[in-house]
């Protein structure tokens, strides 16, 4: 969760390493520091809260330095302060270290290394590494943060410099991301691609244990036994304005208004003739017929996508799924079998939780088919299958477009399956493909009439507590709205199925009491309008979003949002982006930080 830079070259490193950090510091601004090594001096600057205040003091000392590592944290072990910020020393000022993971054995290794005269001056668990190569060290630093990385339980990405070393650093991960930049006469590692785009298109990603060595003219990658690899380059295709914010006030806004192009990105290749094409995934129909039992697994808003594609799948393909939270789901030892189909969904494809139920799923026999936004990540490596939504880069921490490109996955995934199972017929397959297809327009229809829920937000900016309420897909809808509610305004909220008011919730409803219900599913609206009528007579006000056609709902609810007349079925990726929307406007009206949301980061890379 925190983010990496490291640079090596013929140019002044602190500007560069600056640079990156700032398009990393999605990932964790707690705190934020570099270490430059020059004229076989070590410089280490780094400090408490948003990377300005480090840029301030390093364009103040103007360090020198062909070489440099750099970090920006969100914190685990230890509260955010300028002691438990990284880069972090050795016992002797030699060696500096950055690190993102989990050092899950450092009190052993902190015990032993207190025995041996080693003195720790934070709370972190990253401060062992740079003390325990020092210890490893025999005048080659490669073997000893191989060395050390042997005695290491649990999740790193590390950046090594060493002032012994004035012409190369070490690097390093497992469990974390971490890349190489491959630049002529200068060379780069980082956490994501961002971070070095604007530098050079030809990166290596790294795999778990291994380690590379950097000079400004060379990279070498060695496995965890020291044995020189070769690693194929990656070519970026994407363009550095894609990470940027092009004039919007926030990245959230930019993001929530390239949906109609990423949910279009999605779907339209993969649409060819009338028939739903699936990139490389080799599921045959008699692989499909023999799945007794999908799972899906996720996180958060992903986590969200998964109980959407319950409903539909059940629904369409009539294969029984279970959705699971992926921090439960290997720690409750799940009954997956080789009759299984495993769908993870992450938008990072590094998320840990994720990372691990994957591979717990294949131990156990099961097919995994994955759903990212980041080619070449973790996640989509260990897949058998791998489906990517070609969202772009999303930068803003609450995730908004790259949930919409899920839901569109999903939508394709399960027309396939059912499709295979021969549960469609022609014509109803047609429609439904035909449907999707016109979404992304119905999705730019909502962005364009934006203007109510702005309105609504500023009115109600002041909530203290807000309800979600919604019946069938609008649940799964009203769990993502509550989230990004939470996530960037930090109102307390709930989502609720609406049948379930009458069972004790009802009874927080008072005077006053805010309540937004997304109303998409025709067969379910009586019911729906039964339920705010339930609210109502407590006092409650509310918002609804519906179709335009539904013209009860004006009717019950005090304000209504209204999205195009999609079909029922894919009307949830539509109808979450005015819930998108007042989430970012009431975090606007109550002057939050949007993109940055306090004690969050964007990709989580630990458990």
């Amino acid at each position: 969760m925190c983010g990496i830079v490291g640079y090596i070259g013929n140019k002044t490193a602190a500007p560069i390493l600056i640079n990156g950090l700032k398009k990393l510091e999605y990932r964790g601004y707690d705190s934020a520091g570099v270490a430059i090594l020059g004229n076989d001096n070590l410089k280490v600057l780094k400090y408490k809260g948003r990377l300005s205040n480090l840029e301030e003091k390093v364009c103040e000392l103007t360090p020198e330095g062909n070489i440099g590592i750099g970090h920006t944290r969100w914190a685990t072990h230890g509260e955010p302060n300028d002691l438990n910020s990284h880069p972090h020393m050795s016992k002797s000022g030699n060696i500096a270290v950055v690190h993102n993971g989990i050092i899950e054995n450092y009190l052993e290794i902190k015990e032993f290394l207190e025995s041996k005269g080693y003195e720790f001056i934070s709370e972190t668990d990253s401060e062992v590494v740079g003390h325990l190569v020092e210890y490893n060290y025999k005048g080659d630093l490669v073997k000893a943060v191989i060395d050390c990385l042997n005695e290491i339980e649990g999740s790193y990405a590390l950046g090594v410099i060493c002032t012994d070393c004035p012409d190369m650093f070490v690097a390093a991960r497992k469990d974390s991301p971490l890349i190489v930049g491959l630049g002529d006469g200068e060379n780069y590692i980082a956490s994501d691609i961002p971070a070095i785009l604007e530098y050079t298109r030809d990166v290596y990603i790294l795999d778990d244990k291994e380690i590379v060595s950097l000079t400004g003219d060379k990279v070498t990658v060695f496995n965890n036994y020291g044995i020189e690899i070769q690693k194929d380059v990656f070519k970026v295709t994407w363009d550095v304005a894609s990470a940027e914010k092009s004039g919007y006030e926030h990245f959230m806004m930019k993001e929530m208004c390239e949906e109609p192009k990423a949910v279009r990105d999605t779907i339209n290749p993969r649409i060819k003739d009338g028939n739903i094409v699936l990139d490389n995934i080799k599921l045959t129909d008699e692989d499909v017929k023999n799945i007794d039992k999908i799972y899906i697994v996720a996180c958060g808003t992903a986590y969200h996508a998964g109980v959407v594609a319950k409903y539909i799948i059940e629904k369409t393909a009539k294969i029984p799924v279970e959705v699971d939270v992926a921090s439960e789901f290997r720690y409750r030892d799940p009954l997956v079998t080789d009759r299984h189909l495993v769908i993870i969904i992450s938008q990072s494809g590094e998320t840990l939780d994720t990372l691990f139920a994957l591979r717990e799923s294949k131990k156990k026999g099961a097919r995994v088919l994955s759903i990212v936004n980041v080619v070449g990540s973790s996640i989509s490596r260990d897949s058998d299958d791998v489906l990517y939504t070609w969202a772009g880069p999303e930068i803003a921490v609450a995730s908004t477009k790259a949930y919409n490109t899920q839901l569109a996955a999903l939508y394709l995934v399960t027309l396939e399956l059912a499709k295979k199972k021969g549960l469609l017929e022609t014509e109803q397959y047609k429609k439904a493909v035909e449907e999707l297809s016109k979404i992304s327009d119905a999705i730019e229809d909502v962005l364009e009439n934006k203007e109510v829920i702005q309105k609504f937000a500023a009115q109600h900016c002041n909530a203290k507590s807000i309800f979600f309420i919604g019946r069938g897909l609008d649940y799964a809808l009203s769990m993502e709205g509550s989230l990004k509610l939470k996530e960037i305004s930090y109102i307390h909220s709930e989502a609720y199925a609406g049948g379930e008011l009458k069972h004790g919730t009802i009874a927080l409803i008072e005077e006053g009491t805010l309540v937004i219900c997304p109303m998409t599913q025709d067969s379910l609206m009586d019911k729906m309008i039964s339920n705010i009528k339930e609210v109502k007579a407590r006092g409650a006000t509310v918002m609804a979003i519906a179709k335009e056609s539904n013209k009860h709902v004006y009717k019950a609810a005090d304000v209504v949002v209204t999205i195009p007349d999609v079909d029922s079925f894919i009307a949830p990726i539509v109808a979450v982006t005015p819930l998108q929307l007042f989430a970012y406007y009431m975090a606007l009206e109550k002057g939050c930080d949007v993109d940055k949301p306090r004690n969050l980061a964007k990709s989580v890379t630990v458990e």
